[in-house]
């Protein structure tokens, strides 16, 4: 028996390199997609020696052509960390909308099921804490965090539109803060940039007073959570991510006890639209999924810190990416 295949947007990113894991382990044949604008193809590397492995250098704001029979689609093709999305605004509403259409259409034309990453951003600055599915947020779409915010916004409406229309089999995840191997130590984030500030022994900054919160999932329990969703019959939108919340102020002091610095927490001004609470509801996760995170901080931790460790040094200094900026 052939195997069924899957196309994995966003195969070379931090998600997408994961879920290529997952999917060639539960024995998939798995085409990747990536424009490597923000992918690194070291993060699958290991799979090119593979017979039910390929890969398509392509942008999917673009037509895509996969030829052969596609029975599911999951579309992680998107800049996720606001360094990113900062730099190339366009690119990143051109993949929520036009690269989400174009996946889409490719579903509906191959009849696939496709589940589309969305976020917690969709929830902007929360006013309800924590935040379920049923919230509609609270955003600014036209602060700096718009462009990505109403690309996901835009990309949950058109995904339910092919549903509701045209009968395409669709699955929507909202997801939460995710840390974990692969992770690119300096996207912006605060995970990865404390762990890389105390890695190259400077101080921790926190923004604001760090009364903010956020809730941190480790990357294996968010791909369970992914595959469960995909392997559904449930059409709305799920939040996954951990629900164990934390101050940014005591997450920087639990990074600096994990990785035994001697640096101090510093404090610089709170940027444009930075939410001040971040936590999941799963109570949908749970009932309809069986799902719910397992994964501890401290052991995930754990372990992306010794990820980060290993990188080669000049890893650790390495400046954001610069972009050439596209139409």
């Amino acid at each position: 028996m052939s195997k069924k295949r899957v196309l994995i947007t966003g195969a070379a990113g931090f998600l997408g390199s994961h879920l290529c894991d997952r999917f060639i382990k539960e024995g998939f044949h798995v085409i990747g997609m990536d424009n490597l604008i923000t992918g690194d193809l070291r993060n699958i590397e290991h799979l090119f020696k593979l017979e039910h492995f390929e890969f398509y250098h392509h942008d999917v704001s673009k037509f895509i052509h996969v030829p052969g029979e596609l029975h599911y689609i999951l579309h992680f093709a998107s800049p996720a960390s606001p360094i990113d999305y900062l730099k190339i605004p366009i690119q990143t509403l051109k993949v929520g909308s036009l690269g989400t259409h174009n996946c889409l259409g490719l579903a509906k034309a191959k009849n696939a099921r496709i589940l589309v990453a969305s976020t917690s951003e969709i929830y902007g600055d929360p006013l309800v804490h924590p935040q379920n599915e049923e919230y509609w947020g609270n955003v600014n779409p036209v602060g700096p965090r718009g462009v990505y915010d109403e690309a996901k916004r835009f990309q949950e409406a058109m995904t339910m539109a092919y549903h509701t229309f045209h009968g395409v089999e669709t699955r929507i995840v909202r997801i939460f803060n995710t840390y974990g191997p692969r992770m690119r130590l300096n996207d912006g984030r605060a995970l990865p940039a404390f762990i890389g500030q105390a890695l190259r022994g400077e101080d921790l900054t926190v923004f604001g007073d760090g009364s903010q919160t956020r809730s941190f999932c480790f990357v294996d329990d968010l791909i369970e959570g992914i595959y469960r969703l995909l392997m559904s019959d449930y059409a709305q939108p799920v939040n996954v991510g951990n629900p164990d919340e934390i101050s940014l102020k005591d997450f920087a002091e639990e990074i600096i006890a994990l990785t035994a610095t001697t640096q101090q927490i510093v404090y610089k001004p709170l940027p444009v639209d930075d939410p001040k609470q971040r936590q999941p509801d799963i109570t949908r996760a749970k009932e309809v999924l069986g799902w719910s995170p397992k994964v501890s901080r401290k052991d995930g931790l754990k372990v992306t810190y010794e990820y980060f460790k290993s990188l080669p040094k000049e890893e650790w200094f390495k400046q954001p990416k610069e972009f050439v900026a596209k139409k």
